[in-house]
């Protein structure tokens, strides 16, 4: 008996070893939201000035505390209006007249697991809207890599404005929940036969004996 028992700690030290290794493994997979694309792309030529910029993330951003900020080489704000959210994409327009040059455009949203997410990514523009002049080039600010850590203390960056329906507000699916049990199903299964076989084997070398 006493090697049967010591079988079975083995047994569930084992199982538990292993569901805590399944579960640091899910656990980072569904940390926090990413954004997955922008509009325009990082590093883009563009013809003119764009009417707006977006970003696209994994999830669908909650509909406060979001901001964009879209600057012209010459420092000038080109964010207008508010932050709109559809769905997994938020959208920000621009005012018109914009100049030809590099852009940097600085985001910032609440994931829909209640983390901040924010980066920049850059754009070119080839010719500025009519009567627009030429902003001066700026190196430091159109070599801005994505993902860099924005400064939001711009002159008029748009806000969130106050969502038409409720927000996706529920915390991500925990897959850990779901391999949890079934990894403490699979060892409940596994003991049940072991422990059969073990009272099996018992009673077939009671009855040899017993002859």
């Amino acid at each position: 008996m006493r090697q049967i028992r010591r079988q079975l700690l083995g047994l569930v030290l084992g199982s538990f070893v292993f569901a805590a290794a399944a579960l640091g493994l899910a656990g980072p997979a569904s940390a926090h939201d990413a954004a997955e694309s922008t509009s325009p792309a990082q590093g883009a030529s563009l013809a003119a000035p764009p009417e707006e910029v977006s970003v696209t993330f994994s999830n669908t951003p909650l509909g406060i505390g979001s901001s964009f900020s879209i600057k012209d080489s010459g420092g000038t704000e080109w964010a207008d209006g508010s932050v709109r959210i559809v769905d997994n994409v938020a959208t920000q327009k621009l005012r018109q007249g914009g100049p030809s040059g590099a852009y940097t455009v600085a985001w910032r949203v609440v994931g829909s697991d209640s983390h901040p997410i924010e980066g920049t990514f850059t754009f070119t523009v080839a010719a500025g809207a009519a009567g627009a002049a030429p902003s001066a080039t700026s190196p430091a600010k159109s070599s801005t890599a994505a993902g860099t850590v924005p400064s939001m203390g711009t002159a008029q960056p748009g806000v969130t404005e106050e969502p038409s329906r409720p927000a996706k507000t529920g915390e991500p699916f925990q897959w850990s929940i779901v391999i949890f049990a079934l990894v403490a199903v699979g060892l409940l299964v596994a003991l049940g036969v072991l422990a059969r076989r073990r009272l099996n084997g018992d009673g077939d070398a009671g009855g040899k004996s017993g002859e």
